[in-house]
């Protein structure tokens, strides 16, 4: 045995480390022959055997002083890196050499070149995750994540910052299941990022599980959460989360106040819109702004109130701004006030002549946009677009009634009932119905503004199959839960 083993190292250094670490030899006396091999194969080797398991999360030892992180653009401050308990990854701890005084590379070559083929290389660092998610890559990302690769900090905030978009939920729920076994889950403003993002996304419930564990709140944390309330059309959660920040103990801002006007105009709540605005001077010493006026307009006039609104812009206590008139405007534009619309606009460029310019130049009608869906489900996206013609016939539903004001065709009515029921919103929640789990919500996102037909549809349709379905069109989020929706109607 020992002809054989010393036959074998002299071949070669390559060879002892497969042919020891397959025999199981435990160790080897030290002999002058083994102390003269190049050792570049074995402490690969080592490198290889002892990198963490992924997702282990656990405290190292302080690593030698790393240069620092360079901020990246939102500025994020230096001193959040902590690591003397989350090293970079691009920093590899190799296992010591079982070998005194290796020699070192020899000069021009790396050292890399020498490893195995079967060594696999190290994974990315922090810096290749940012630039991925900057691609918009964030799958890839999350399985990077997945095979052992650690963020640090910035690198947390700049994946989060990347999952603005809706049909990114489910990668922005992964990135915070990292960072919450991370050892900086209590970073307050990578958690207060993830209260904006999910607001974002439309997923108020994922949000409120991330205000409920953060150790320490600011004020933006609770302004966060009530206009991500007021911004899905849940003003009555955010009111509530209004109340809970007073019992907290928190003094309220003129921020505050906006945010909390936001609420109810979400929530139709005019009267207690009234009691917060007159509670600003009354019981905090904040003396409304003409920010906090517009708040209580907008109360008034997205609940359907609008001459009550146009009574309010009469008893202000300044003369009424340009800004004040557009938003009148824009609420009689909406509740189909043509006479009031028309007012308030020459009201308006009779005090700013500069907003009148779009209106006056005739503009060409703008182009038909196909509509787009984009139906989050399974972890895949599908499209689906309005297709050119019509031509399969469907039965009437008895309790479904269609309503073809929407449609804006000069064809007859059976062609218009047919038309409503082809809209690519229907085409997505029929998909996701049959390929999806039963009881889990489905989110339909949409380029164009969903039309009265289909909300009403979508309604009926929430009841039947008791389901969540969130529609987001290029206005608002509709959240449809047992024949209702949370905008209240005011699509």
């Amino acid at each position: 045995m020992a002809s054989s083993l010393i036959g074998i190292l002299r071949a070669g250094s390559s060879i002892i480390g497969v042919a020891i670490a397959k025999a199981g030899v435990r160790a080897l006396p030290r002999t002058p022959k083994i102390s003269s091999l190049p050792s570049r194969a074995l402490t690969a080797r080592c490198l290889s055997t002892s990198s963490a398991a992924p997702n282990s999360f656990q405290r190292y030892p302080p690593p030698p002083s790393p240069p620092p992180h360079p901020s990246g653009p939102r500025g994020y401050p230096q001193d959040h890196r902590n690591a003397n308990q989350w090293p970079s990854q691009n920093q590899h701890q190799r296992s010591p050499s079982p070998f005194n005084n290796p020699p070192p590379p020899f000069a021009g070559h790396s050292p890399v070149a020498n490893v195995p083929p079967h060594v696999a290389p190290p994974p990315p660092g922090p810096v290749d995750l940012v630039a991925l998610a900057r691609e918009g890559k964030l799958k890839e990302v999350v399985d990077q994540l997945n095979q052992g690769v650690r963020p640090d900090p910035p690198t947390f905030f700049e994946l989060v910052a990347s999952c603005s978009d809706p049909k990114h939920l489910e990668e922005l729920k992964k990135i915070f299941e990292f960072f919450f076994r991370s050892p900086f889950r209590a970073d307050l403003q990578i958690n207060n990022k993830l209260l904006e993002m999910f607001s974002k996304c439309g997923s108020m419930a994922d949000a409120r599980r991330v205000f409920d564990r953060m150790p320490d709140r600011t004020m933006d944390s609770w302004h966060l959460m009530i206009d991500g309330y007021a911004a899905n059309n849940l003003g009555d959660d955010g009111l509530q989360m209004f109340e809970q920040m007073r019992k907290a103990g928190v003094c309220p801002s003129a921020r505050t106040f906006l945010s909390v006007l936001a609420a109810c105009a979400s929530a139709e709540a005019v009267e207690e819109g009234f009691i917060h605005f007159d509670a600003m001077y009354k019981d905090y010493g904040i003396t409304p702004q003409i920010e906090h006026y517009i708040g209580m307009i907008e109360v008034l006039g997205k609940s359907g109130h609008l001459n009550e609104a146009a009574e309010f812009i009469e008893k202000l206590p300044f003369e009424p701004p340009a800004a004040v008139w557009e938003v009148l405007m824009n609420l009689a534009r909406a509740q189909g006030d043509i006479n009031l619309e028309d007012r308030a606009g020459e009201l308006m460029v009779f005090m700013d002549p500069s907003k009148s310019i779009a209106s006056k130049i005739p503009t060409p009608p703008a182009k038909r946009r196909s509509g787009l869906n984009m139906l989050d489900g399974r972890n895949k996206l599908g499209e689906y677009r309005l297709p050119p013609k019509i031509e399969k016939k469907v039965v009437k539903e008895q309790v479904y009634v269609p309503d073809t004001r929407y449609v804006l065709h000069d064809i007859d009515q059976e062609a218009k009932e047919q038309a409503l029921l082809y809209h690519s919103e229907r085409l997505a929640i029929a998909y996701g119905l049959i390929s999806t789990p039963a009881r889990t919500p489905l989110r339909i996102i949409k380029n164009l503004r969903i039309c009265g037909d289909c909300h009403n549809a979508i309604k009926i349709m929430s009841r039947i199959v008791g389901r969540e379905l969130i529609v987001r069109d290029n206005k608002r989020f509709h959240h449809f839960k047992d024949g209702k929706c949370s905008c209240g109607d005011y699509w």
